[in-house]
C-alpha cells in the first residue's frame, strides 16, 4: 500500500492540519515508510511459531520477576470522601445522568 500526495492532502484536511508542501512530503515518505515496514513484517511466515510472553523467553528459559501482591497502603475512605458532595455505604453518589 502507498499513498499519494493527495491522500496526504485529504489526511491533512481531515485532521484540520494545514501542511507546508516539504511537510506533506516529510509525511508522505514517512508514512509510505511505515507501510513499507508493515508490509514486511506481515511477509514473515509465523506458522508454527509460540507465542512469547515476554521477549526474552526466546533466548533462555525464564520466569517473570513479579513482586507479592500486598496492600502498601492505608485505606483511608473517610478522608477521601470528605470533600464528596454525596456519600453513602461508602459509595460516591452522582446525579442521574441517563434517562
Amino acid at each position: 500500500m502507498s499513498l499519494s500526495n493527495s491522500d496526504i492532502a485529504r489526511i491533512a484536511s481531515l485532521a484540520r492540519l494545514q501542511l507546508a508542501p516539504d511537510e506533506s512530503e516529510r509525511m508522505l515518505s514517512q508514512i509510505n515508510g511505515f507501510f513499507d515496514l508493515v508490509e514486511r513484517m506481515r511477509s514473515v511466515d509465523t506458522h508454527g511459531v509460540e507465542p512469547l510472553a515476554h521477549p526474552v523467553a526466546a533466548l533462555e528459559d525464564i520466569t517473570l520477576r513479579l513482586r507479592d501482591d500486598v496492600v502498601s497502603e492505608p485505606d483511608n475512605r473517610e478522608a477521601n470522601q470528605k470533600s464528596a458532595p454525596a456519600v453513602e455505604a461508602g459509595l460516591f453518589l452522582v446525579p442521574k445522568v441517563i434517562e
